[in-house]
């Protein structure tokens, strides 16, 4: 379909939910797994598109997985650090996870690849990733700083490597998942600040699954010493927290309640701070052996936020602003202009068509409270976030449409049958 309407719901939400695994999660499972001595059953895997790339890529490589999509589970036998297929071309869409995880993964082995993505993921930053496997042993090349990548595997020395922190957390997880496969000890130092922290914190833990530890500093160094990956057999996929977001926000939104099934209390992943914000905007929270509850507020209120560590929920925060009372700020998201799309532009357009005003800043934006959106054809720029966000604003006001709807299959492609349930 070109478009999609999103008919509004008219009553307070009285809903339960479920939601696909963490492609996150489920990309850097696959790769350490790849990695690993011995076969890893991941279980209630992602069955997005980003996934889909990587283990095209990976089987490609002559890695051997098998896929059980009816039983959202991916059995995959570790090579022991060893790349079967020695050259390719390898396509990563506008997969950033698999451009970048592919990418080092490959200056791991002998051989000679090139990766390489859509139009857009050439005009995504790569090159402090290539910098710091360079800098590790590798000889790798990439294009201005971005895709196409061309990797000479001859794997890598180990040693110490500084990385910019601020574009990406997945130059820095990348780094981390390949070090323990490096001849030497790596110690990784952050030549900046951070970004999107959570994710870090989740290699980190993925890797501790597989058996390998992390020594750190905080969020300033990280030291590996070399070590072989062991497969734990089972590997289990949390329900996907950036997905949830959205499931969350609907009754921020429209009242009423949402059970979204299966979220653990304790998460790897960061984006389940976003329930903190809709504590703070005055919804209720509250964790479930079935789940998260978040019930709306009787008066939504703006909040300031400071989304640096879970930026893939801010668009979910633009499309609840417009229905507070008070203004919200939504700042520290400078790296969004960076992922599949401009985010920050291309919300704060998709606002003012809406009707809703809209301050855009260089980290983020303000957002004005709103009595009347002006019903509108949203665009996506063909941005998965963009469309799931965006259609929350369609469940309260009618004549909201998406266009190009079929873009969420990038992350999500169940989302407009399980946002149909709310009603």
């Amino acid at each position: 379909m070109r478009s999609v309407t999103i008919p509004p719901i008219a009553h307070p939400l009285s809903a339960s939910v479920s939601v696909p695994g963490s492609k996150s999660l489920t990309n850097r499972a696959l790769v350490i797994a790849v990695l690993a001595d011995g076969t890893t059953r991941i279980t209630g895997a992602s069955l997005a598109d980003d996934v889909v790339l990587l283990t095209e890529a990976l089987l490609s490589l002559g890695f051997e997985i098998a896929q059980d999509p009816a039983n959202r589970a991916i059995e995959v036998s570790g090579a022991g650090g060893r790349i079967p297929v020695c050259h390719g071309h390898l396509f990563a869409g506008n997969a950033g996870t698999t451009a970048r995880f592919l990418t080092a993964l490959l200056a791991l082995g002998n051989g000679e690849w090139v990766v390489d993505g859509d139009p857009r993921m050439r005009e995504r930053p790569i090159g402090d990733l290539v910098e710091a496997l360079n800098q590790l042993g590798g000889t790798l090349h990439d294009t201005r700083g971005c895709p196409p990548v061309t990797i000479v595997g001859k794997g890598l020395r180990g040693g110490v490597v500084r990385v910019n922190g601020s574009v990406s957390s997945q130059f820095v997880s990348a780094l981390l998942m390949v070090a323990p496969r490096a001849h030497g000890p790596v110690q990784l130092e952050l030549a900046t600040a951070l970004t999107s922290r959570p994710y870090v914190d989740m290699t980190i833990a993925v890797m501790r699954a597989f058996g390998v530890e992390v020594r750190r500093d905080a969020y300033r160094s990280f030291r590996i010493a070399p070590a072989r990956y062991r497969s734990p057999s089972t590997y289990a996929i949390e329900p996907d927290a950036s997905a949830a977001s959205y499931f969350f926000a609907a009754p921020a939104i429209c009242g009423g309640t949402v059970l979204v099934r299966g979220v653990p209390r304790r998460s790897l992943q960061g984006d389940i701070a976003f329930l903190a914000l809709l504590e703070e905007m005055g919804c209720a929270v509250s964790h479930t052996d079935d789940g998260v509850r978040v019930t709306g507020a009787t008066s939504l209120r703006g909040v300031d936020a400071d989304m640096r560590d879970i930026p893939d929920t801010a668009q979910t925060l633009a499309a609840i602003a417009p229905f507070a009372t008070t203004p919200t700020r939504i700042r520290g998201i400078a790296t969004a202009r960076l992922k599949e799309t401009d985010r920050i532009r291309a919300t704060c357009t998709e606002l003012g068509r809406l009707g809703v005003r809209v301050e855009e800043h260089a980290d983020g934006m303000t957002i004005q409270p709103c009595n009347a959106i002006v019903p509108t054809a949203v665009r996506t720029y063909g941005d998965h976030r963009m469309a799931m966000a965006f259609a929350l604003i369609g469940l309260r006001t009618p004549g909201v449409s998406v266009d190009e709807p079929s873009c969420v299959s990038k992350s999500f492609p169940e989302f407009f049958d399980v946002l149909g349930t709310l009603r």
